[in-house]
């Protein structure tokens, strides 16, 4: 299967080794030509354009930061649906907002191309390991089409309905991971202000009722060494707050704990640390008790 992939950055980079890993014949594109001769070097061929990703493939994958770059790469002019034949699938692996992964398949249905949204959760580290959680939104027989696809980027793949019901399953997950980390690290502080050890406080609400991935695996391994370099950065988790905001507001749902962690990640943002792994947003609970994690 001749396969092309879109945005080489801190996702699709490693997604694209792994489907090279698996054997896939592959054509890559990206606005920095470093990260195009990165993956040219393990095995890629390089596109000169979006479109030609588009005509040279029979899906095409997409790892973008927004959802205006991710229409303005799919349905604009030199676009993928410019390029691509009718019968081919469209796969968008970034996280948007629902209706934009809809209005995608509305228009690739027009012209023939199938579409599937298609974002993952796990970060950097498991898109390197190809562990990363797939959940697939679109037509059920597409998705079983290109199942040997997601196997190559991820091992825990969910097909969640039509349409935009990956993207609304990825959203939900980034509201809880988000949020667990502020619930985590803010109970952590009240802990050693107690005189509680966080590592004492680690090892027994792991095996509690309190544990979460957050607690089990981030604060160990990212905030008490702060290791907040690469990783899922702060910028990007206020975009898919605001995102998950909008869609509450669409469906007239409140969100009471999600408006207070998207404003807390929102200051750790005007704090100068948009670049820095989520985690880091630990760093303006820790001055705000006065209290530090560390390892």
């Amino acid at each position: 299967m001749k396969v092309g992939f879109i945005g080489l950055g801190r996702m699709g980079a490693p997604m694209s080794r792994n489907l090279l890993k698996k054997g896939f014949e592959l054509t890559v594109y990206d606005i920095r030509k470093e990260a195009v001769e990165q993956i040219v070097s393990a095995g890629a061929r390089a596109a000169s354009s979006i479109k030609e990703v588009a005509e040279v493939s029979e899906v095409i994958l997409t790892s973008l930061p927004t959802p205006s770059i991710v229409e303005e790469v799919i349905l604009g002019t030199g676009g993928v649906l410019d390029g691509a034949r009718k019968g081919s699938v469209i796969i968008d692996t970034s996280t948007v907002s629902p209706s934009t992964s809809r209005k995608i398949a509305a228009e690739a249905e027009k012209k023939g191309v199938e579409a599937l949204d298609a974002p993952v959760s796990g970060g950097p580290y498991r898109a390197a390991e190809g562990t990363l959680t797939v959940m697939v939104g679109g037509k059920k027989e597409v998705y079983e089409r290109c199942l040997e696809i997601f196997r190559a980027i991820g091992t825990n793949i969910f097909y969640t309905g039509p349409a935009g019901s990956g993207t609304v399953t990825k959203l939900i997950n980034n509201l809880m991971s988000l949020g667990n980390v502020i619930v985590m690290c803010e109970a952590i502080i009240l802990g050693i202000k107690a005189g509680v050890p966080w590592q004492i406080l680690h090892q027994v609400i792991s095996t509690g009722t309190g544990r979460s991935y957050a607690l089990e695996w981030k604060l160990p391994n990212l905030i008490a060494p702060r290791k907040f370099e690469g990783g899922f950065p702060i910028d990007l988790a206020c975009k898919d707050l605001s995102l998950i905001t909008d869609l509450a507001k669409e469906l007239d749902s409140p969100l009471f704990v999600g408006s207070i962690v998207e404003q807390l990640y929102r200051l750790a943002k005007n704090k100068k640390l948009g670049d820095k792994d989520h985690t880091a947003v630990s760093i303006i609970l820790q001055e705000i008790a006065g209290v530090e994690i560390r390892t």
